[in-house]
């Protein structure tokens, strides 16, 4: 998990750098705090689904790269994809695979009602379910869906409406 922790550094040195106007959708201040915690529930996911932890923590981290460096939050998953590839060859940490498999899991992360790859999966979970744990109202349909189906896997209580 070495990586991991670099990753999230360089991320928050990285973000010293962004613009902290007030038309961001989100604050950088939520964006840190989603960098924090998010990953540490892919972490628990990746175990229980037999997916590198490290690898699924990492791509959780980056996730949003796009709306970071923006502040936009409209098609910021693909906008953050080659960003976030240079980003992470900059980083000199990952091989060419491992590039691909964390920008093209936050390039995809926003599509919560498609089937994506098992560290695709892991993002969409952990993003979700780590907004509704901050008391985000999650309302879109698939994204309920989503949180149901991952509330269920860890045998939480279903959501009364």
């Amino acid at each position: 998990m070495k990586r991991l922790t670099k990753v999230q550094d360089m991320l928050f040195k990285y973000m010293n750098n962004v613009s902290t106007n007030n038309d961001r959708v989100y604050p950088l201040s939520w964006e840190i705090v989603h960098i924090a915690s998010a990953p540490q529930f892919a972490k628990m996911l990746a175990e229980k689904r037999g997916v590198d932890p490290e690898l699924a923590a990492i791509a959780t981290t980056v996730h949003d790269f796009g709306r970071i460096v923006t502040g936009i939050q409209e098609n910021h998953a693909e906008a953050g994809y080659l960003p976030l590839r240079n980003w992470l060859q900059e980083l000199n940490l990952f091989n060419e695979n491992e590039i691909e498999i964390i920008a093209a899991a936050g390039k995809n992360h926003s599509s919560k009602d498609v089937v994506g790859t098992p560290v695709e999966e892991i993002v969409k979970d952990s993003d979700i379910v780590d907004c509704y744990l901050h008391g985000h109202v999650i309302s879109k349909k698939s994204h309920r869906k989503r949180l149901a189906k991952v509330k269920k896997e860890l045998n939480l209580p279903e959501e009364q409406d």
